[in-house]
């Protein structure tokens, strides 16, 4: 395994060298190579040559594992481990790794007519270690084709929906290393397949939408059913005859409303009243969900303001495709994706959308939101729409998207792949600052052989721009060790931290909380980075800081749950680590 870096003479390898048991980086060298030579320099003495490499530098990949088991359509980190959990369809036949021996599964197809159960012992699920790229099979009972999730108060994975038998189904994965899930396959009172699924201030979920779906629900307790739904005509009304409503982009706003985006329009609805209190203008230029299958995030959320009249919520919406894509795909037409963005202010009723361009046209994209709280474009295509073949010309090239530049200094773009990942790929941040880049099958079934994009099973690593050589030597360590612990909203807490630094500018610095998403179809449900609000910062001991930090203030702003706390000094995160908030 290598980092991919940029192809230049001379070539840039970095190591550091540890003391102690910490993991502080505390001896910086640039490993550098020229007509055959190797030379080392500490960081305070890099060659010209150096400092431009460091400049030019656009991110790197790695090729972390050839075979994941499963397509990657569905991803999530999960807290307090190294483990992601990824899984596509149990419907989509053999994947590339089997249940343990004896514990097949019955499966019902209900596209024949004889209704004949079959057996399968193939595994549709996999537990990932994002330090080994070793895989655990999982066993999944009920189809989860296009389904939705999320993280519970206490870091249970909560999923739902899928196709067929699973389009009610809600199931549970608590992350030990011997757990599998626990399903419960009526729960639901509508078919939630392409449907959208976000955590609510009080811990509740909320399941929006999916296909025919113009109404949505709420997740009853473990074991429990519900037969409620409340109707969304908005829903209806934004569907269209290749429907580009599916999938809606939902997130929760900072005074407890959701945002609730479907094709080009948008409404605030209130879910202790489940009223619509809010239409917000028209997002022209196309349609922006599935299967137009644009890309939406949550801007950073700024808790450092001392007097803030209101806590921004502003939301940017990149990509898609014209309303009519799926139809021309049809005739083998692959129009263009959308190349603009739109970005607006939630909790401004005045607000309107601000249109930029990204360097390139994307669709069926994801969005990161990294620790810095600058963006990540990343995955996707350039022409067509989202489903099984329905796309052409990967787009490889990931973009960063700086939202605090000025308009026209906003967009960069970043290392490219040589990995096709269209439709049905995932991306997601790891607690070291890195993305997991995994999946795409724009074919039905899994197929490898005689297609143009095959099934892809190939894992990712990509290393955002912060990891330029150079400035590897400003990245700090937590020495704090919370081990997960408990933080309550609006108290104070100190985190320790290691940089290889005489002093530290406290405008140079600052504390970021993400809470890990559920990433499916080119959008990351319930992703959401804060950043805090710092008291004091003091030096404690040679290279030793600490910093005291504000926890946000209620759950409106930050839902109960898991966060990954990282600390950005000069615009470089520390690897993170995990609280809970409650």
């Amino acid at each position: 395994m290598s980092i991919l870096l940029k192809s230049l003479t001379p070539l840039f390898l970095f190591f550091f060298f540890t003391f102690g048991n910490s993991r502080i980086l505390k001896i910086p060298l640039i490993l550098f190579f020229n007509g055959g030579e190797y030379e080392y320099y500490k960081a305070d003495h890099i060659p010209n040559e150096a400092i431009k490499y460091e400049k030019d530098y656009r991110g790197g990949w790695e090729l972390f594992s050839e075979n994941s088991g499963v397509s990657a359509m569905h991803m999530i980190m999960m807290p307090n481990s190294n483990k992601v959990i990824m899984f596509d369809a149990a419907g989509f036949g053999p994947s590339e790794i089997s249940l343990p021996a004896g514990d097949c599964r019955q499966v019902l197809d209900s596209r024949r007519e004889d209704e004949v159960y079959e057996v399968d012992c193939w595994a549709h699920a996999v537990e990932f270690d994002i330090d080994t790229a070793a895989i655990r099979p999982l066993k999944i009972l009920t189809d989860t084709w296009c389904s939705s999730g999320g993280l519970s108060a206490n870091g249970t994975l909560v999923q739902t929906g899928g196709w067929d038998e699973g389009a009610r189904s809600v199931r549970y994965f608590n992350g030990c290393s011997t757990c599998n899930w626990e399903e419960y396959p009526m729960s639901l009172s509508g078919l939630r397949w392409f449907s959208t699924q976000h955590i609510l201030p009080n811990g509740d979920f909320i399941v929006v939408g999916g296909r025919r779906m113009y109404n949505y629900e709420y997740i009853p307790k473990a074991g429990s059913s519900y037969e409620i739904s409340y109707s969304l005509p908005f829903l209806q009304e934004t569907s269209d005859p290749v429907e580009n409503n599916l999938y809606p982009f939902v997130f929760l706003s900072t005074d407890g409303n959701l945002l609730i985006f479907a094709n080009n329009r948008s409404v605030l609805l209130k879910p202790t009243t489940n009223k619509i209190v809010r239409e917000l203008p028209v997002l022209d230029g196309g349609s922006r969900n599935y299967p137009a299958s644009g890309m939406a995030a949550l801007l950073p959320i700024k808790l450092n303001d001392p007097n803030p009249n209101v806590t921004r919520a502003e939301i940017l919406v990149c990509g898609g495709a014209d309303p009519r894509a799926g139809k021309f795909v049809e005739k083998g037409i692959y129009v263009t994706a959308l190349q603009d963005c739109g970005r607006i202010d939630i909790t401004n009723p005045k607000a309107t959308w601000r249109k930029e361009m990204m360097p390139t046209p994307r669709i069926m994209g994801d969005m990161v939101i990294l620790p810095t709280g600058d963006i990540l474009l990343i995955n996707g295509a350039k022409k067509g729409t989202a489903g099984w073949n329905f796309a052409e010309d990967p787009n490889v090239t990931p973009v960063l998207y700086k939202p605090e530049n000025p308009t026209t200094q906003r967009f960069v773009e970043l290392k490219s792949t040589t990995i096709a990942r269209m439709y049905g790929s995932t991306s997601t941040v790891l607690p070291d600052g890195t993305i997991l880049v995994a999946g795409s099958n724009p074919n039905f079934y899994y197929n490898f052989t005689a297609v143009k994009y095959p099934t892809e099973l190939r894992v990712e690593k990509f290393f955002p721009p912060y990891f330029h050589p150079v400035g590897m030597s400003d990245r700090a360590v937590i020495t704090s060790d919370y081990k997960g612990a408990m933080v309550n909203y609006g108290q104070n807490f100190v985190i320790e931290f290691q940089v290889k630094k005489d002093r530290v500018d406290q405008s140079n610095l600052k504390v970021t909380m993400y809470a890990p998403p559920f990433t499916t179809h080119g959008f990351s449900m319930g992703q959401r980075l804060l950043v805090l609000a710092i008291k004091e910062l003091k030096i404690v001991g040679l290279e030793l800081f600490q910093v005291e930090v504000v926890s946000p203030p209620t759950a409106k702003i930050a839902p109960p749950g898991f966060y990954l706390v990282f600390v950005v000094h000069v615009g470089v995160p520390s690897s993170g680590i995990w609280l809970q908030i409650a």
